[in-house]
C-alpha cells in the first residue's frame, strides 16, 4: 500500500503539488482580499486588484520553484517566464473581476461568496497556462516540448 501510494505521488507529483501551493495561493488572495474588504472597508473590486497582486508574486516564486521545477534563471527566461506569467494571471483576473461584477452587481450575491466562485475558474485557467506555456518542458535542442 505504500508503495503504491508513493508510485502515485511519483506520478502526479507535479499536479498534487499545484493543487497544493495553488491552495496556499488561494489562501493568499482569500485573505488579503478579505482584509481589505471587510477589515479595511474598501470597495470589492479594489480588494481584488490588491488580492491578485500579492497571490501572483506568491504563485509565481513557488510554481517556478515548487511545481514545474524550473531552473532557468538566465535573465532572458526569467524576463519571458514573468512577463508571460503576470499576462496570463492579468487576463485570469480580468476574468474573475468580470465574473465578480456580474455576481455581485447583477446576480445581487454576496461579493464573498462569489470571490469564492469564480476563483475555481480561474485556477483551472491558470495551471493550464502555467503547464502548457509559461513553464513548458524544453527538449535537449532548448525547444519547448
Amino acid at each position: 500500500m505504500k508503495q503504491k501510494i508513493k508510485e502515485l505521488f511519483i506520478k502526479y507529483r507535479e499536479l498534487i503539488s499545484y493543487v497544493f501551493f495553488g491552495g496556499l495561493t488561494t489562501l493568499v488572495n482569500w485573505g488579503v482580499y478579505f482584509i481589505f474588504n471587510d477589515v479595511v472597508n474598501i470597495h470589492y473590486q479594489a480588494a481584488q486588484w490588491i488580492a491578485w497582486v500579492a497571490a501572483v508574486i506568491f504563485a509565481f516564486v513557488v510554481n517556478k520553484r515548487y511545481v514545474f521545477n524550473d531552473n532557468d534563471m538566465t535573465k532572458q527566461g526569467l524576463a519571458r517566464q514573468t512577463l508571460e506569467f503576470f499576462g496570463v494571471r492579468l487576463i485570469s483576473n480580468g476574468v474573475e473581476s468580470l465574473l465578480l461584477a456580474l455576481m455581485v452587481e447583477t446576480m445581487h450575491m454576496s461579493s464573498n461568496i462569489s470571490k469564492i466562485i469564480v476563483s475555481v475558474i480561474t485556477v483551472i485557467l491558470n495551471y493550464f497556462a502555467s503547464k502548457l506555456w509559461i513553464f513548458r518542458k524544453k527538449n535537449v535542442n532548448n525547444k519547448a516540448k
